[in-house]
């Protein structure tokens, strides 16, 4: 096994009207801000993206597109037992071989979630971390000997570590992937720790991210 480093530099607006974890608030504006924040908002990234080889011709062989979409959606706006608040995403990720005649997908995973957040406050009671604990279910749509599939618990906790600075660690539990996925935990690993930096707030954003698998 190797460890294996995905360096992403993403440029582009950020959408983070829902994201209360890089903000200094206290705990009372935490709770004024979830009744004002959009119920639906992007989760992960958006994007579509391809490239075409220069030295080779350009064929189904030697090219192809990806592409993903990604939501969330506020369940309540009013808090639950331990102080959380409720939640639902969902992300479609899909590889589509449009340098093909028919223009076929390949594939097509589909990731629906549900689960909790709370927010962690220093001694002044302001805001410096935020945690959630959901559970995920993953699968390309398909079944028989084509299925792959699995199903985690998976918890996260965000702290700032500077006021355009924050550290993501990330575990999970998979479950539900033996039959059709026995070698899974190889290549998806049981975690992930990711660094982002605002470059320019809002529009310029830099990630490293670190993941064994």
């Amino acid at each position: 096994m190797k460890f294996k480093i995905s360096i992403l530099i993403l440029i582009g607006l950020q959408f983070l009207t829902s994201d209360l974890s890089g903000q200094t608030l206290t705990r009372e504006e935490v709770r004024d801000t979830m009744q004002l924040i959009p119920r639906f908002s992007i989760h992960n990234d958006n994007y579509f993206a391809t490239g075409v080889p220069t030295n080779k011709s350009i064929n189904s062989s030697t090219a192809d597109a990806k592409y993903q979409i990604s939501f969330k959606q506020i369940i309540s706006r009013n808090t639950l037992p331990w102080d959380t608040y409720a939640f639902l995403t969902y992300s479609q990720k899909s590889f589509w071989d449009i340098y093909k005649d028919s223009y076929p997908f390949d594939e097509i995973n589909f990731n629906p979630t549900i689960g909790v957040e709370k927010a962690f406050y220093d001694s002044e009671d302001r805001i410096n971390g935020w945690g959630s604990l959901v559970f995920e279910h993953e699968s390309n749509g398909r079944d028989s000997i084509y299925s792959r599939s699995w199903n985690r618990i998976s918890a996260q906790y965000s702290r700032l570590l500077g006021s355009k600075t924050m550290l993501h660690v990330r575990g999970w539990i998979p479950f539900g992937y033996k039959f059709g996925n026995p070698d899974l935990i190889d290549y998806v690993g049981l975690g992930e720790i990711k660094l982002s930096h605002d470059i320019i707030a809002d529009k310029l954003l830099f990630e490293v991210k670190v993941r064994k698998g």
